[in-house]
């Protein structure tokens, strides 16, 4: 199975969250998309390698029927020389509402700062309410590594949720409980959106077996429709779960 199919559900909007290869799923999603649109509804680097064009406009509905090369990046703004701003959630969902189904956005929709794990602060993520797919991501590599800032964004929120204390070694369990909970990577879901959990750095035969251990967890706590595994530096998904 493919990233496209993987993370499927119905729609054409979908929305990455979480950490530990967000951007890394954007792109590759967008790359095998015949006619994807990359856009954020907060801060992203620069991404013009990943893309045929980035457009900074407050048009973007007009960028879209004017592009002849896909995929192309939309942005709202340039903050400094290292980031972009992205759209509120609101102009998302206006400029989707008059896409037609052949045209698919996929949304940086919270951030991380590189860490491989996060749970979301009181204003993220922002997610539009067109949202058709939430795919909360989180790294492999995390289990077995302490629950401090060196890997973990905002380690308090990811403590609020599974009783760790600082320092203490995050397992699988762990993991599984802030991807699944409304307080982590399901936060906010808009309703009728699927939720495709994505476990990426599988990048080694011990990895695998810790992210089938995660998986598993997941699909304990949640109804979801699969558990995408995934080495996403290698464009590969690994299995589905």
């Amino acid at each position: 199975m493919d990233l496209p199919e993987a993370l499927t559900a119905r729609g054409n909007v979908t929305c990455v969250v979480g950490a530990g290869g967000k951007k890394s799923t954007l792109y590759a999603l967008a790359d095998r998309l015949e006619r994807a649109v990359v856009t954020a509804t907060v801060r992203i680097p620069p991404f013009e390698e990943q893309v045929e064009d980035v457009i900074v406009t407050d048009r973007p509905l007009e960028a879209i029927d004017s592009a002849e090369s896909w995929p192309i990046g939309l942005v709202a703004g340039r903050e400094g020389s290292d980031r972009y701003l992205g759209y509120d959630p609101e102009t998302v969902d206006d400029f989707v509402a008059d896409l037609g189904p052949e045209t698919s956005v996929v949304v940086k929709a919270d951030g991380a700062r590189t860490r491989w794990f996060k749970a979301p602060n009181d204003d993220e993520p922002q997610l539009p309410t067109a949202t058709d797919v939430v795919v909360p991501i989180a790294s492999a590599k995390i289990v077995g590594e302490r629950l401090a800032e060196e890997h973990v964004h905002r380690p308090e929120r990811v403590a609020a949720i599974t009783d760790l204390e600082p320092g203490d070694r995050i397992s699988a369990s762990d993991v599984a409980a802030v991807v699944t909970s409304d307080r982590g990577g399901c936060k906010d879901v808009p309703d009728g959106a699927t939720v495709i959990p994505l476990v990426n750095m599988v990048d080694t035969p011990e990895l695998e077996e810790t992210a089938r251990e995660i998986a598993g967890e997941i699909r304990e706590r949640r109804d979801v429709p699969r558990v995408v595994l995934a080495q996403l530096l290698e464009d590969r998904v690994v299995d589905v779960v």
